[in-house]
């Protein structure tokens, strides 16, 4: 079985959500408390032993490249004025050559095509996907726990290892829903036998949402090949997905340990800040107590 070493990561939508902040930066780069949405993501990937980080972007994107890359001047001027601590912050977000790989995603297809555009730097090898959109607050990273499920479970053959959460089942018509074939001893995997983008509560198989952590075999690039547009008109992953399975290739949900924050949303933005803010030693006791203020004054 072939180690996963590389992560695709999709930075290319628009933002519109989070306009007019996002006019004229990329919504990625919004701050949840220090760390751009983005660095939380690549992070997490570093974090779980991902070698190779592969961003598919789009225009107005360049402030992302620039984030992960040296800061010269500033760097300098740092070490000049001996900020040493500042200056270890700075270079944490800078890595090796060859590191970072960027592709260009030039339209807005979907999630499939936004990984299909990648197929040449993945190669013939499983892969991850992270959507920076999702923050997942937790002890161990998100992709660390997939990565060690995948290990324990994972064929010569291949397998698909996708995170998800229990949701209600109004919330189903948000997500790729996954059809349960069963549960694995642990009760925190199962087997699915399918996979539906967005279904309407009446016709999920069941209340298990796919969120932004995926692990994929690479047959599933071979269904992205076919550029079939489905719901919404684009090109979706979980179509790639489903034909996989039907095709064989074993396919797991897995229920990550963490909170998780859409980051994609206002609210999901607001309470990830929170909740982030609050971790910390040294603001998260003062704002604890500045929340529960004004929280009795309203």
């Amino acid at each position: 079985m072939q180690r996963v070493r590389k992560a695709v990561l999709p930075v290319a939508g628009l933002g519109t959500r989070f306009l007019p902040a996002t006019k004229a930066m990329p919504k990625e780069m919004l701050t949840v408390v220090d760390r751009p949405v983005i660095q939380h993501a690549v992070q997490e990937a570093l974090a779980s032993g991902i070698e190779q980080l592969i961003f598919v972007t789009g225009r107005g994107k360049t402030a992302i490249e620039d984030h992960f890359d040296h800061a010269f001047e500033l760097e300098a001027t740092l070490a000049a004025r001996g900020k040493d601590e500042a200056l270890q912050t700075v270079e944490a977000t800078n890595f090796p050559p060859g590191t970072i790989a960027y592709v260009r995603q030039q339209e807005p297809l979907g999630l499939g095509h936004a990984v299909w555009c990648a197929r040449h730097v993945i190669g013939d090898e499983p892969f991850a996907v992270l959507l920076p959109d999702d923050i997942i607050l937790g002890d161990q990273p998100c992709l660390a726990q997939l990565l060690d499920v995948y290990e324990n479970l994972a064929t010569d053959n291949g397998a698909n290892l996708i995170g998800v959460e229990g949701v209600e089942p109004e919330m189903t018509r948000k997500f790729g829903v996954l059809d349960i074939d069963r549960w694995l001893d642990d009760e925190t995997s199962f087997i699915a036998k399918g996979i539906v983008e967005k279904p309407r509560p009446e016709e999920a198989p069941s209340n298990m949402a796919v969120f932004g952590r995926y692990i994929l075999d690479p047959t599933v690039l071979k269904h992205l090949d076919k550029q079939e547009r489905g719901t919404g008109g684009e090109i979706q992953l979980t179509d790639a997905i489903d034909a996989s399975i039907r095709e064989g290739v074993p396919t797991l949900g897995h229920l990550c340990e963490g909170r998780r924050f859409d980051c994609g949303s206002k609210e999901g933005f607001v309470l990830a800040n929170v909740a982030y803010a609050l971790q910390d030693d040294l603001m998260g006791p003062s704002l604890r107590r500045a929340i529960q203020e004004l929280v009795r004054e309203d």
